[in-house]
């Protein structure tokens, strides 16, 4: 039992599967001292079936909806299952458990107007009631469509997690979460200049991808195959054009959006680029793109730092922290802040997003807003989610 003091413990379950779909992650949070206490954390890796399906999602497809509302009962059953074994794991009853905060795996993000999206939406799938039921246990879910009511992009939401969790210092604080997207939360030391959160573009997605186009695997890892090639700076700029990275925040993004096909736009433009100093030989070998990918995810969250601050502390987490030559990249373009892990202020990289949800479900249950209007563009803050019992 995590009681162990026997005190009136208020434990929270929260679920994450993010971008990157390697999985499902787990986090036990303790709330009865008003702060959070991360008790156990968990990961479940998806069978290589499982991560097909979900990634096939990202993009139209056919008989896309059969697939989609197939996958939202199956990802629920998974969910279900891992969190059986979590609590048997952590010497638990349900009746431990207040409630599991759910945010489930997004599929697709479309938080802004186009010609085509004329009602912008976010769909995450992992039911909720066939969790809910098979588990015994309330559930809390279906975080980002009220936001998105009240006229937000309904991401990124930890910012207002972040808020609560992480320690005020004397100088700005970013946390940058490197998933499959990338996102940052900016805290301020002037307490009068608004908490900022975004999504800065591609975290691991395409270096992932391209990995797993050109190699065996799902992930470079350690970074080890982009440090075999060399950054084409001359792509790196064709890449850095980009619309969604030039945008203004408030701004979310998705896995949709950062595809291959994105890489292939852009090296298409690249080889049609006249000679100069700055283009010398215009083939390029797979590593090389794979190095200047691997620039660009380090580029774009400097970048974005950097137009807000000169100095301060990073805190990295997500599986981006494990890619040595990213982090290395982003060190010597940040070399005014300390960059280092959750870890060095005893939080887990690992636990915190999944930690995130479980404090979202405690923020349902006691009516705290879960959204913050400058971060996610809504006309106010709101508590968020939706309550679904067994």
């Amino acid at each position: 039992m995590a009681d162990n003091n026997n005190k009136q413990t208020q434990l929270y379950i929260g679920l994450m599967s993010g971008t990157s779909a390697d999985g499902i992650d787990l986090a036990l949070v303790d709330f009865s001292s008003n702060k959070l206490e991360l008790i156990a954390s968990f990961y479940q890796a998806y069978d290589e079936a499982t991560y097909q399906k979900i990634t096939a999602l990202y993009q139209p497809t056919f008989n896309e909806i059969d697939n989609a509302f197939a996958l939202d009962v199956l990802l629920a059953k998974q969910f279900a299952h891992a969190i059986k074994q979590f609590i048997a794991k952590e010497q638990l009853d349900i009746s431990d458990i207040c409630a599991i905060g759910n945010h489930g795996q997004t599929i697709r993000h479309r938080p802004n107007f186009t010609s085509e999206i004329t009602s912008p939406f976010t769909l995450q799938i992992g039911c909720n009631q066939t969790l809910a039921t098979l588990t015994g246990l309330r559930v809390i879910g279906d975080f980002r469509t009220k936001d998105m009511v009240l006229g937000g992009q309904g991401a990124p939401l930890v910012p207002a997690f972040h808020k609560a969790l992480f320690p005020r210092e004397n100088h700005d604080v970013f946390i940058v979460n490197i998933g499959g997207i990338a996102n940052i939360t900016y805290l301020p030391v002037d307490k009068k200049t608004s908490i900022l959160g975004f999504d800065t573009g591609p975290g691991n997605a395409l270096i992932d991808n391209w990995y797993k186009i050109h190699k065996n695997g799902r992930f470079d890892n350690n970074g080890k195959w982009a440090q075999s090639g060399t950054v084409n700076t001359a792509l790196l700029q064709q890449f850095l054009t980009d619309d969604y990275l030039r945008q203004s925040a408030p701004k979310s993004t998705g896995r949709e959006y950062f595809t291959l096909d994105w890489v292939n736009h852009y090296l298409t433009q690249y080889y049609e680029l006249p000679l100069t100093e700055n283009t010398p030989n215009k083939p390029l070998l797979n590593e090389d793109i794979q190095a200047t990918l691997t620039a660009l995810t380090a580029q774009t969250i400097a970048d974005q730092i950097l137009l807000l601050s000169h100095q301060g502390s990073v805190y990295l987490c997500g599986g981006g922290v494990l890619n040595s030559a990213l982090i290395n990249h982003l060190k010597q373009k940040l070399n005014n802040f300390n960059v280092t892990s959750t870890y060095a202020i005893n939080i887990s990289s690992d636990a915190l997003e999944a930690s995130a949800f479980a404090w979202f479900a405690y923020a349902f249950d006691n009516k705290i807003p879960g959204n913050i209007p400058a971060v996610t563009g809504a006309y106010k803050e709101t508590v968020l989610g939706i309550e679904y019992s067994p």
